[in-house]
């Protein structure tokens, strides 16, 4: 079943956001790397690469519904962290904003009766709470920190350990 005009826009909407998302964390990770905080600094890289194959996700359903995936006009992320918790607070709150579109995203399909969508949009709802978890474990950790250098170095050892992805939608 075709999306409708209003929902192929939204589902566009929702795929430039996750591409503006995966360019927050990589200038979130360009902040860590200049202050040489490897392992963070690639747990920011990796998170932009998952941002990627959320935007893949959105591409395939789109285009699965013979409609048209389009990226729109991206906005270079205007990140100023000038600390550790600054970096990881502006990774909360985007994830936050995320959330909050994929909750919109969700309440548009239903309006549109759109049942077709349910699977894909339960599957991120799921994964926003995962990921507001997670980001919101590690500003507390960074709080708990506090500019410690012995703690911010067995933190960024710690993030750097993540496994990495591939950017292809699975």
């Amino acid at each position: 079943m075709k999306l409708t005009d209003t929902l192929e826009k939204a589902f566009n909407e929702q795929i430039t956001l996750e591409f503006e998302a995966s360019l927050v964390y990589r200038q979130l990770a360009i902040e860590l790397e200049l202050k040489d905080l490897p392992g963070m600094a690639a747990w920011l890289r990796h998170q932009a690469d998952e941002e990627i194959v959320h935007a893949n996700k959105f591409i395939d359903h789109v285009a699965d519904r013979d409609n048209h995936p389009c990226i729109g006009a991206l906005k270079a992320p205007k990140v100023e962290g000038t600390s550790v918790l600054d970096v990881f607070r502006a990774a909360y709150a985007h994830e936050q904003k995320v959330s909050e579109s994929i909750r919109e995203l969700y309440r548009a399909a239903e309006q549109e009766g759109d049942l077709d969508s349910r699977p894909l949009l339960n599957w991120f709802l799921s994964e926003q709470i995962e990921e507001e978890a997670t980001v919101s474990e590690i500003v507390g950790r960074v709080e708990l920190i506090n500019e410690d250098g012995p703690g911010l170095l067995r933190l960024d050892e710690e993030l750097g350990a993540r496994p990495t992805r591939s950017t292809e939608a699975t």
